[in-house]
């Protein structure tokens, strides 16, 4: 599929990381790339390993003409919901760029409400390098959070699997209780919390 491209000089691109996780903030970026400097092996973020990851998000701060990390807090997703939330936090992440995007591409089918002409895009993080690139920096940014978290309370293992409700984090869950850091609103909280 090919995404053509508006003639605006300032084009950002907003994804969100952290919408299926029980636990911690959705962390949105938006970006807006230098179209003089590129960026090699820009790529959906779920696909790259770890490491390459953390070195592309050095390089797109570096190189990007101006990027904002946003979120929205496990308190926000609690009283909005997880998709209410989630576009709040990506219009934050515009609303900080330090240049205002004249056009910005949503990853995803929804747009959420900006003051600027926008286009949905799906699988966007893989078609439009924008949103590569945002997906990048919301990805690597959620994560340190998460091997943050685990440093404070390693009985969870957040550091592994970065509050998604695998077998090991529900395991957790059921052990040791619940903290201030999980979403009270999602059905595997909110059903022990009702014990």
């Amino acid at each position: 599929m090919q995404i053509e491209y508006p003639d605006y000089t300032y084009i950002a691109g907003v994804d969100e990381v952290g919408r299926g996780p029980l636990v911690g903030d959705v962390v949105t970026a938006a970006v807006i790339l230098d179209p003089a400097k590129p960026i090699a092996g820009l790529a959906d973020s779920k696909k790259l390993t770890d490491k390459k990851r953390q070195a592309l998000a050095i390089e797109i701060k570096e190189k990007a003409l101006c990027y904002c990390i946003a979120r929205a807090s496990v308190a926000e997703i609690d009283e909005l919901n997880i998709l209410h939330a989630t576009m709040l936090a990506m219009k934050r992440a515009v609303e900080g760029l330090s240049i205002p995007a004249e056009f910005v591409f949503v990853d995803g089918n929804r747009l959420p409400d900006l003051s600027v002409p926008a286009q949905a895009v799906v699988k966007g993080d893989s078609l439009v390098a924008q949103i590569s690139a945002a997906s990048i920096l919301a990805k690597v940014a959620r994560d340190d959070e998460m091997i943050a978290l685990d440093a404070q309370l390693p009985q969870y293992g957040f550091a592994g699997h970065k509050g998604y409700p695998t077998k090991a984090h529900l395991a957790a869950l059921a052990e040791h209780g619940v903290t201030p850091y999980h979403r009270k609103s999602f059905k595997p909280v909110s059903a022990l919390l009702a014990k």
